[in-house]
């Protein structure tokens, strides 16, 4: 482990990030760590941060200037950037912002990783939506009428309350059954057999994650 809290930690990448979504992570944050170019965003904040870790293979001439005290290169190619930060943070949860919006090929891999990392809780925001790996049981108070989208990542079972669609009875899978564009007709409940299922909601649902996942008392191994 490079950084260790026990409050939440914000977590920056080098896609392209809004201000506001920026400024929503930071408030809920203690510590801030930068994924290699994610340094840049965060230099032109003048933000002040725990580390930067990566491959540094992104990071731009004057965020190295502005952070060189603070930089862990991690040279193994066998991880991305995200996976790189999100194994080396000791925090009960770490809230993401800068890994979405840019290449898709990345976005794919930082959902590959929430799923190869099942213990690290993390919440990845975006423009509209935020993402996270479903713990073995939720309950988010939504309003009716709220988009819920479950994305499995790999074959995954389940139960829900709440949703339109209940997912019980289906088996979840990639190449198969998905549950994109549900939505809520209440407070949710849900459970699932395994590590493997996203969910996605409007990002204005980033606080009751956030306050979900902190709370929640079951989580994966």
């Amino acid at each position: 482990m490079i950084v260790h809290s026990s409050a939440p930690m914000a977590l920056i990448g080098g896609a392209p990030v809004a201000c506001a979504a920026l400024d929503e992570v930071l408030s809920l944050s203690q510590d801030v760590v930068a994924a290699d170019g994610g340094a840049a965003t965060a230099a032109a904040r003048g933000l002040a941060l725990s580390a930067v870790i990566g491959d540094l293979d992104s990071i731009t001439e004057d965020a190295r200037a502005a952070y060189d005290d603070i930089l862990h290169h991690v040279a193994e190619q066998d991880s991305t950037d995200f996976e790189k930060c999100l194994v080396r943070m000791d925090a009960p949860l770490i809230i993401g912002a800068g890994f979405s919006g840019g290449r898709l090929d990345h976005q794919l891999a930082v959902c590959n990783g929430l799923v190869r990392h099942p213990s690290r809780r993390c919440i990845l925001i975006g423009e509209e939506d935020i993402v996270f790996l479903a713990p073995p049981a939720l309950a988010l108070d939504l309003e009716a009428g709220t988009r819920v989208s479950l994305f499995p990542m790999g074959a995954v079972e389940g139960r829900s309350e709440g949703l339109n669609w209940p997912i019980g009875g289906l088996v979840l899978t990639p190449d198969g059954q998905i549950g994109t564009s549900n939505f809520a007709t209440g407070p949710v409940q849900l459970s699932v057999t395994a590590p493997k299922l996203l969910v996605i909601l409007p990002s204005a649902y980033l606080r009751a994650a956030a306050s979900l996942l902190m709370t929640a008392p079951a989580r994966w191994p």
